[in-house]
């Protein structure tokens, strides 16, 4: 196999299987009405302040119809709130409900224990390689039209 056929191959299949752990992972008794899409959309609305509709678009790259779907199951199981501005009544405000913080922590519960089984048999030096490589990959992930 050469270089392409392997990268390719690892790529592949890297997806694949975070996908698939990720899915495990979020398929908890307490967690088990929300899709991995729901939790990527629990995800970009954060536990900071409100963010509007379109900027939570924007961020996971989905048009306003698409997002406003998820945002609605989201509300209907409890994990979002939507508000209206109060200056101007055309944007939406959506946040985290006490169960949407608790999906999203646990969330990120996850993404740390991930990052930690990768990088806990690693020296400093390649973890640095890692990130940098996944850094450059990102970088060309975000130029593709």
């Amino acid at each position: 196999m050469d270089i392409f056929e392997s990268l390719n191959s690892v790529l592949v299949d890297l997806f694949n299987d975070i996908l698939n752990i990720e899915e495990r992972a979020l398929i908890t008794e307490e967690f088990k009405d929300i899709s991995v899409t729901d939790m990527h959309i629990i995800e970009a609305v954060g536990i900071e302040e409100p963010r509007t509709m379109s900027t939570i678009s924007k961020s996971l790259g989905v048009t306003m119809g698409t997002l406003t779907v998820g945002i609605n199951g989201l509300v209907k199981k409890g994990y979002v709130t939507r508000k209206r501005g109060e200056k101007d009544r055309r944007i939406v405000y959506a946040s985290l409900t006490d169960k949407g913080i608790a999906a999203y922590r646990h969330h990120e519960n996850f993404h740390k224990d991930m990052i930690e089984n990768i990088t806990k048999d690693l020296t400093k030096e390649e973890a640095e390689v890692l990130t940098k490589t996944f850094i450059r990959l990102e970088d060309f992930f975000h130029q593709l039209p």
